[in-house]
């Protein structure tokens, strides 16, 4: 049976690495996000490799309610949702300033950009999550466990978020788990940082004991995982994909 997906972030990176990943099993697909270009060429990519895939494209500033209300009525219009991939955010408190009216709009803005971007639509949606069977999956980040400011503070906030609604929708059959990447350069995340300054690439895969980055493709493929039939009894786990960044402790 065809499962609907829906993908913030679904426009470039990792959400479209994503949508290629489990364009596998012919879902129908939403694809949300805030600029409409992106999200067009990445669903031109995917019918371009399956012309019969369904893909709905919807665009919205997921901190705003009002916009997320409206994007969850455009996509609830077609019925439940099966599987929720979270993966809109981003580092958005880079700025000047040293005051403290600085320092809270640079903890706002991460806050904003990573927390209320996967909690406003999750819960717009989660009366719409099929049940039992449905799959929630956010994205976290190794900032969450290494430290990293204000964007590591929204993304650990992303991880209490997702160990509380595992707890909550356990018993409905719904999982709720995230993925945390390490460096992986090869997103709009990294690459004008790089761009702008090429060791910044050398100086993080020193830190990583593989000896090398991450893919976006690595990163879908525990997407993928988590959002399969077959991972139904792991919910409120933070899978990391970092190359031994940050190890895992149980």
């Amino acid at each position: 049976m065809t499962r609907r997906i829906v993908i913030t972030g679904g426009g470039t990176g990792l959400g479209r690495a994503v949508a290629h990943r489990l364009l596998a099993e012919s879902p129908s697909f939403a694809l949300v996000g805030r600029r409409l270009g992106v999200l067009e060429e990445t669903a031109a990519e995917l019918r371009a490799a399956d012309p019969q895939v369904e893909v709905t494209l919807h665009t919205a500033d997921l901190t705003d309610p009002a916009a997320v209300g409206n994007a969850a009525a455009e996509i609830t219009e077609a019925g439940s949702v099966d599987v929720l991939v979270l993966n809109a955010g981003g580092n958005f408190g880079v700025g000047g300033g040293t005051g403290l009216a600085a320092v809270a709009e640079s903890w706002r803005a991460d806050f904003d950009g990573n927390v209320l971007t996967t909690v406003l639509l999750a819960h717009a949606l989660k009366p719409h999550l099929s049940s039992p069977g449905g799959r929630v999956i956010a994205m976290s980040s190794v900032a969450a466990i290494r430290g990293s400011g204000a964007y590591g503070a929204a993304k650990a906030a992303v991880n209490a978020w997702v160990w509380s609604e595992a707890t909550a929708l356990a018993t409905s059959g719904i999982t709720v788990n995230a993925v945390a990447p390490g460096f992986v350069p090869d997103t709009e995340f990294w690459r004008d940082r790089i761009a702008a300054d090429p060791q910044v690439a050398d100086s993080r895969v020193k830190q990583i004991p593989m000896g090398r980055p991450g893919t976006p493709e690595e990163v879908a493929e525990a997407v993928a995982y988590l959002a399969s039939p077959q991972a139904g009894w792991t919910t409120g786990q933070i899978l990391q994909v970092n190359g031994g960044t940050a190890l895992g402790r149980g």
